[in-house]
């Protein structure tokens, strides 16, 4: 098991078979993927879950699962990753993104887990700026993002190239951004 990184509550490590169960509920609970266009089938959670763990084992940049420190269950995923938006993002942005069982909500799990990987993204891994986004109307994720200390960029918010146009509610995107000390 690769652990990424520990936070007083959190482990931040790379995905297990046994957290299977759990990568298919977040990516296909209706209050969880309420921003997103689509829900993923059994099969297409079984395959992202498992492009995560290459990706994690591969460049050590990804979404990590989060798991409770103390019984390593998993909760969710937080991280950092490379990010393709020609004409949105320079080429070889990252971003930082999260998404938690709803169990979990609002017990500050994903703002301690954020804020260490952006201590590791900025101390570690050397980067000057770190990127989030969300659907305009994601106040929880923007919530976030501001508890952070992240700056919506004026002027740059955008609609989502891959949000489809039968989905034109969630096409508007905020942009934010964490520059390095």
């Amino acid at each position: 098991m690769t652990i990424i990184l520990q936070t007083e509550r959190l482990t931040l490590r790379n995905w297990r078979n046994e957290d299977r169960d759990l990568f298919r509920e977040i990516n296909r609970d209706e209050k969880v993927m309420e921003f997103f266009p689509m829900r993923r089938s059994h099969a297409e959670c079984d395959e992202l879950m498992n492009r995560l763990k290459a990706m994690i084992d591969d460049t050590g940049y990804g979404f990590f699962a989060v798991a409770d420190r103390q019984t390593d269950e998993a909760m969710g995923f937080c991280g950092i990753s490379r990010v393709g938006l020609p004409g949105v993002l320079p080429e070889g942005a990252v971003e930082i993104g999260w998404r938690l069982a709803t169990r979990f909500w609002g017990q500050g799990y994903v703002t301690e887990a954020a804020r260490a990987l952006l201590d590791l993204g900025f101390k570690k891994r050397g980067l000057d700026e770190i990127y989030a986004f969300a659907v305009e109307g994601n106040h929880r994720s923007i919530a976030v993002m501001e508890r952070l200390g992240m700056e919506r960029v004026a002027g740059r918010d955008f609609n989502h190239p891959s949000v489809p146009d039968t989905h034109p509610h969630l096409k508007n995107h905020v942009l934010y951004c964490l520059k390095a000390n």
